[in-house]
């Protein structure tokens, strides 16, 4: 389409440190360096109002009642305060579409603010809400017997999903990470629903970055040390490992989170540089020889990618997002349980000449994943959406015109 669309973005996470931040910046970043008009709505330190070129940002601060979602993540019960706020900014703006990213506090307020409007609204998919909260439910409630806990987490977990489903109903388009995801969602909803995949930065994630040479077999895990990340697999992993006589490795773990003194006390070869970003965190990944990913909820899985940049296979479970992203036997691996996964590794570490040739294509695959590519599409996705409301404000005129005629 010609026109070039005013976007509204209200991500439910802009300042924190995972895969919808990054590609909530990753966005702004595209929309800055096109000139496209932007205005980011997104929960900050503090309240106030700025521009840089064509983005317009408004941080709105959350109250003291806020509380936490996941590592750095709030949600705010009183959000909605900051209504009148957001409406003048918007209406200053001009926006054409609303573009949000769930059902956390900026993503209601952007909900409502498109109905008042009545402008186009997107909802994009980050993050399986009802397979995280089983997770942390078990965990917390482990003391239970085995079948009360089931029926307990299972029915969380089915009530989250439905009530997700219904809140995905009121985008116009809807957006998902993966194949998966997409089918679901044009299922439970009705709605245009497309992919929105991640890109990954080959610049600063390569090979090239690696420092070490020492003949340790590293094995690699980048994210937050946390239930969903099915993190408490690496300590069985490493004594599967042992058992069958590896003893030159060391895992290498990125991240913090509540499961990171589980993992300190129970592998013995780990060394937990805590978090990282920039150039340490692209060291780290080119200094893994295999990455291990065990989680089963990640909708996509920005370090599989970050990885491949670095040259480093992944071996990932066969549930989630992730798995799209490996190409077995050429990328990676995946794995259906723990002895899998130890079996696959230990195929990597006794055969240095595939090892080499699956880092070389892991590489070959992340080069063409660019962020440009993925907003590309996701831009399709806005006009979609603004033309499909169009259509519909142009019948409803032609209905009202008919219904006075008579």
């Amino acid at each position: 389409m010609d026109k070039i669309l005013r976007i509204a973005y209200f991500p439910d996470s802009f300042n924190e440190v995972n895969g919808i931040a990054l590609t909530s910046n990753k966005l702004v970043e595209y929309a800055k360096v096109r000139d496209y008009p932007f205005l980011c709505v997104h929960a900050g330190p503090e309240t106030k109002v700025w521009k840089d070129g064509s983005v317009t940002y408004l941080s709105l601060k959350r109250s003291p009642l806020s509380f936490s979602l996941d590592e750095g993540l709030k949600y705010d019960p009183f959000f909605h305060r900051h209504y009148r706020r957001a409406k003048a900014e918007l209406q200053k703006f001009g926006a054409d579409v609303i573009h949000i990213t769930g059902l956390n506090d900026v993503g209601w307020l952007g909900m409502h603010l498109s109905r008042m409007f009545e402008l186009a609204l997107i909802g994009s998919w980050h993050t399986n809400l009802h397979e995280y909260a089983s997770l942390r439910l078990k965990r917390r409630f482990r003391f239970l017997p085995a079948g009360l806990l089931s029926r307990i987490t299972g029915n969380a977990e089915r009530g989250i999903l439905k009530g997700s489903q219904l809140f995905y109903k009121i985008p116009h388009v809807v957006l998902a990470p993966n194949r998966e995801l997409v089918e679901m969602l044009a299922a439970a909803t009705g709605r245009r629903s497309k992919i929105m995949a991640r890109g990954v930065d080959t610049d600063l994630f390569s090979p090239a970055k690696r420092t070490v040479d020492d003949g340790v077999f590293r094995l690699g895990f980048v994210g937050r040390l946390r239930a969903e990340k099915d993190v408490r697999i690496l300590p069985e992993l490493a004594k599967k490992l042992v058992e069958a006589g590896k003893t030159n490795f060391e895992f290498l773990i990125v991240g913090e989170g509540s499961e990171r003194q589980f993992l300190e006390e129970n592998i013995e070869r780990a060394q937990f540089p805590g978090f990282l970003s920039g150039e340490p965190l692209a060291a780290a990944y080119a200094n893994m020889d295999v990455f291990v990913f065990p989680s089963e909820t990640d909708t996509f899985g920005n370090v599989i990618q970050e990885a491949a940049a670095s040259g480093v296979p992944s071996i990932v479970t066969e549930k989630g997002g992730p798995k799209f992203l490996v190409g077995e036997g050429e990328t990676g691996f995946v794995a259906a349980d723990l002895d899998m996964f130890a079996q696959r590794i230990i195929e990597l570490m006794d055969d240095a000449e595939q090892l080499s040739r699956m880092k070389g294509s892991a590489r070959d695959f992340a080069l063409k994943r660019s962020w440009d590519s993925v907003f590309d599409g996701v831009y399709d996705a806005y006009g979609e959406a603004w033309e499909y409301l169009e259509r519909r404000k142009e019948l409803r005129k032609e209905k009202l015109s008919l219904d006075r005629s008579y």
